[in-house]
């Protein structure tokens, strides 16, 4: 008997939504305009090709473009990573960060947490915080930043190169030093290797002095 009894008791519960009042089941309205981004892709790893080659890769978690922000921007807030190749696709520079913005109409990236940069040469580049100005084709940082080359190193509060990090200068040194064979040198508090490489070029090394001994 209870299967019987089974299907009108559904029959009366349809019925009696039916004749209830109708609800209207809508989302809540989005007041702040600035929240609705035109593209959102998820786990995203592209190459992009310049001039019919392939030259650059970037890798992200999250890749946001919003137009509607003032000013309008890419947001990259849960990582970036970006490479460049050569013709043979080795790997020549590469860009990382926790945090990345790009402002498309200003053309300035903004990256946060930890900067790390490579480039074609073998200088590298740490920091909390690099501003790219691709209008100004310059980079900066205000936060402490280490600069590391094959021949050098260098720390300061104060970053700004060219975009290609050939020609750059580091100030409100912290310590700077040549590099030697175990990979720190001796002269951390010389004044000349914290000065911009434009500067050490009209001064002269230090020499270290020979200590005189004394027979007893």
């Amino acid at each position: 008997m209870r299967p019987r009894t089974l299907f009108p008791l559904l029959a009366f519960f349809i019925l009696l939504g039916a004749c209830s009042e109708e609800k209207e089941h809508i989302a809540p309205a989005i007041y702040d305009r600035d929240s609705v981004a035109v593209m959102t892709s998820w786990g995203v790893n592209t190459l992009i090709s310049d001039s019919g080659m392939l030259k650059y890769r970037i890798v992200t978690e999250c890749w946001e473009v919003n137009k509607v922000k003032n000013p309008s921007r890419w947001s990259f807030e849960k990582g970036l990573f970006l490479e460049q190749f050569d013709e043979k696709f080795h790997v020549e520079a590469y860009i990382q960060a926790d945090t990345a913005y790009y402002y498309d109409t200003e053309k300035l990236w903004k990256l946060f947490g930890r900067v790390r940069v490579r480039t074609v040469d073998g200088l590298r580049f740490n920091s909390e915080e690099l501003f790219w100005d691709q209008v100004k084709h310059e980079m900066y940082s205000y936060k402490f930043s280490r600069v590391v080359t094959p021949e050098r190193e260098m720390q300061g509060t104060y970053f700004r190169s060219d975009e290609q990090m050939n020609h750059y200068t580091v100030s409100n040194s912290k310590g700077s030093f040549v590099r030697g064979k175990d990979g720190f040198g001796s002269n951390a508090g010389d004044s000349i290797l914290s000065a911009p490489d434009s500067v050490k070029s009209m001064k002269r090394y230090p020499t270290t002095s020979k200590r005189k001994t004394t027979k007893p």
